[in-house]
């Protein structure tokens, strides 16, 4: 009987750790918040030596971990490339978006953006005295664009051109500077990286041509409590200043 009380014991101490070892676990879980990104967007999100986070650095990773701060999280950064930003969200690998990411009807099939805190445009980077002078000197010319980014949509939807397509914006940059392109279609601030790291290079406008879009964090459909956290993160964060403040830190 004794046998049986300590075996009985025994197993009651083993389910308590086991339990207390499954609860602690999942406390650490709830304690981390995961965000997509791809970080090849200077000055969004970029990989440098001493990040905010690790090695990563950023507007959109500022405003990230503001977001993880106010609600007592760690945030961990899983990067990868940016066409397997939505499907990485809508199967829960990772807990939302930000990466300079345009509000669009076709994504909004799939997730829930928060409220916008930064207005985009298209540009056209070229080589010091090129002829391009708008989108309408695009005929025939080698276009350089990033899978996925608005530049690809525009390009192919809108002007009717057939681009090169990159992974990484820095390699359609750097394919113009060894004239391989004629010119790259991206985002108005990642221009500007590109091109003050590159001299001999220049930004060519065409507002007739490029519209204004909208940045926002892309969320899982219909969560409207985490909705709710991160547009109160930003609405403080565009109030105070902060996200303009951001943009001078990660611009230089």
């Amino acid at each position: 009987m004794k046998k049986v009380l300590k075996v009985a014991a025994l197993v009651v101490c083993v389910c308590m750790l086991v339990c207390a070892f499954v609860g602690c676990a999942g406390d650490d879980k709830k304690d981390v918040i995961v965000m997509g990104t791809n970080a090849e967007f200077p000055p969004f999100e970029y990989v440098t030596e001493n990040g905010i986070v690790g090695q990563f650095s950023g507007i959109d990773v500022a405003i990230a971990k503001e977001i993880a701060d106010s609600m007592g999280k760690e945030l961990v950064i899983e990067n990868m490339e940016f066409e397997s930003l939505i499907m990485a969200l809508a199967t829960g690998k990772v807990d939302f978006v930000a990466a300079g990411m345009t509000v669009k009807p076709d994504r909004l099939e799939s997730v829930d953006f928060s409220d916008t805190y930064y207005l985009a445009k298209q540009v056209m980077i070229v080589k010091e005295g090129s002829d391009i002078k708008s989108a309408a000197d695009l005929e025939g010319k080698k276009i350089g664009v990033v899978l996925g980014y608005t530049g690809d949509t525009t390009v192919t939807e809108t002007l009717g051109y057939e681009p090169e397509r990159f992974k990484k914006g820095a390699d359609a940059v750097m394919d113009l500077v060894n004239d391989k392109l004629d010119v790259v279609v991206i985002d108005s601030a990642p221009a500007k990286a590109f091109v003050d790291k590159n001299p001999g290079l220049a930004i060519v406008e065409d507002a007739e041509a490029f519209e204004n879009e909208e940045y926002a964090i892309a969320i899982p459909k219909g969560d409207t409590e985490l909705a709710d956290k991160i547009n109160t993160v930003l609405k403080e964060l565009k109030e105070s200043g902060k996200i303009d403040e951001f943009g001078a830190t990660y611009s230089e």
